[in-house]
């Protein structure tokens, strides 16, 4: 059954947009885990306009359930996983002046630079995923360079079911199953919330997990959090009945 990663950015972000401590961080992470939260995602980004490099410490000391932390894999980037080392790291190729993640990797034209990177983190045991669109001949590259798994960038997806476009789910699909031919895990995450989450799943049911942080946050405003979670919860169960 996939597992709910709760992306935590955006109460960082409102954090942020104060000052001080309002709302506590730490607390989120601890309640998400509490009311059924599989895992806590973060991306700390260069400017730590949400996400902070003292954040990534403080929540390593309060995560029991998995820790994932994605970027784009710049120096200071991989100093800060492989002193923290989590479960988890997703490799993204965002750049500075991204508002958010907007597309995979290119593994090919990458491959080298993937490769020194992630033969550095498996080095110390950490899980590696890569960041891909819905591409199939990019995952024979992801395999090549040595990542353990990928995740499918679900923001065109998002878009295509929103305008009951629903062939957009056929290259997922596709890319989906020659990672599992592979021997890759599938994860998935952009853009995903409480309406289009169902089909993904039943399309691909094999995805290990997925990331949900922007939708997550923003319809706890009216449902409350732990109720959100567990309506996440109890939509992904009811697709494995």
């Amino acid at each position: 059954m996939v597992k709910l990663s709760v992306n935590i950015n955006k109460i960082a972000t409102l954090r942020n947009s104060r000052g001080g401590n309002i709302p506590n961080l730490l607390q989120v992470a601890m309640d998400i885990q509490k009311f059924g939260g599989q895992g806590i995602t973060i991306h700390p980004r260069p400017d730590e306009r949400h996400i902070t490099y003292k954040d990534v410490y403080d929540l390593d000391k309060v995560i029991e359930t998995e820790l994932n932390i994605e970027g784009n894999p710049t120096e200071k980037f991989m100093e800060l996983v492989l002193d923290v080392k989590p479960n988890q790291v997703t490799l993204v190729p965002d750049t500075d002046n991204d508002i958010t993640s907007n597309c995979g990797w290119n593994t090919f034209l990458h491959q080298n630079f993937l490769t020194k990177k992630i033969n550095k983190l498996k080095r110390v045991g950490i899980r590696t995923s890569i960041f891909l669109d819905p591409i199939p001949e990019m995952v024979i590259y992801a395999k090549k360079i040595g990542a353990d798994g990928i995740e499918l960038y679900t923001g065109d997806y998002s878009i295509g079911f929103m305008n009951n476009q629903l062939n957009c789910i056929n290259n997922y699909i596709k890319t989906a199953e020659i990672a599992r031919m592979n021997q890759l895990f599938v994860n998935a995450g952009h853009d995903l919330n409480l309406d289009n989450l169902s089909f993904l799943i039943k399309s691909i049911p094999y995805i290990m997990e997925i990331s949900i942080g922007h939708a997550l946050i923003s319809e706890s405003l009216y449902l409350g959090l732990e109720n959100t979670i567990q309506s996440y919860l109890k939509r992904i169960k009811k697709i494995y009945k």
